[in-house]
């Protein structure tokens, strides 16, 4: 099973201020945050950690069947090179993130070995967005002027 999130860094940037008391709070771990707030950047660890966040949590949903979203439950720990983990009630998802001028991007699996074999179409639309239907992906994710797909 595979999950994937992406954030539109401009639409996040006009409609989020994730500086607001209790964002931080309401979202990450104390660990999370501590990386949040020591970073170079930190609006992109916020969207990081959120895509990461999101992308195990498709996975989980899919697996357990529950839609209880508790992003604090899932803890998350970069690795290297945009690879990292997201753990939640002792299950573990290995996460690939893409970080660009436009957006950030995240894909998740059960397995290291999946992680790699995962196919991505990200898609750049203006108005209205593009039917995918007929491509069949396993995961869809879209935010503000991109569409991705994951398979």
């Amino acid at each position: 099973m595979i999950g994937n999130d992406l954030v539109d860094l401009r639409c996040a940037l006009k409609e989020s201020n994730w500086k607001r008391k209790g964002f931080l709070e309401k979202l990450f771990t104390p660990s999370e945050q501590a990386h949040i707030l020591s970073a170079e950047d930190p609006f992109l660890h916020v969207w990081q950690y959120w895509t990461m966040k999101e992308s195990a949590y498709k996975i989980y949903s899919r697996i357990t069947k529950t839609r209880s979203f508790a992003p604090t439950r899932l803890a998350c720990t970069y690795v290297s090179n945009g690879h990292g983990t997201v753990i939640m009630n002792s299950l573990i998802y290995f996460t690939k993130t893409e970080i660009n001028g436009d957006y950030i991007h995240t894909i998740a699996a059960e397995s290291s070995i999946q992680l790699e074999k995962i196919k991505i179409e990200i898609i750049q639309y203006c108005g209205e967005m593009p039917v995918y239907a007929s491509k069949n992906p396993s995961c869809v994710s879209h935010h503000g002027q991109f569409l991705a797909l994951v398979y």
